[in-house]
């Protein structure tokens, strides 16, 4: 079974950075995609973006450029760099792992933009 945690969220000031982390254990295979979802109160939860792999990336909608991800495949770690953090991205932050049959999602993340 895989597990996913996510660290590295808190609150920051607009303006402002923060890099999130998603490790995964019990990973028995080579081919997955992590991503990152966030989900703001009383919105639906959607992709802030994705990476494979073998290192792949893919972005939601408008998210490209403010929102890097990054992996180190041999931890079985990605990373979610976020800039110019404004008080809309003020959500909780899930990370992803699929694989086949596997779907797992940590139990998130709270990021707060404060203005």
């Amino acid at each position: 079974q895989v597990q996913v945690v996510e660290s590295g969220g808190g609150s920051v000031q607009a303006g402002g950075s923060l890099r999130l982390s998603c490790a995964a254990s019990g990973v028995r295979f080579n081919i997955y995609v992590m991503g990152w979802y966030r989900q703001a109160p009383g919105k639906q939860r959607e992709l802030v973006a994705s990476i494979t792999a073998d290192g792949v990336t893919s972005y939601g909608d408008s998210m490209k450029g403010q929102f890097t991800a990054s992996g180190d495949n041999a931890k079985n770690t990605v990373y979610l760099q976020m800039n110019s953090l404004k008080p809309e991205d003020t959500a909780v932050y899930y990370c992803n792992f699929r694989s086949g049959h596997i779907n797992s999602w940590g139990q998130g993340t709270q990021v707060t933009v404060s203005s």
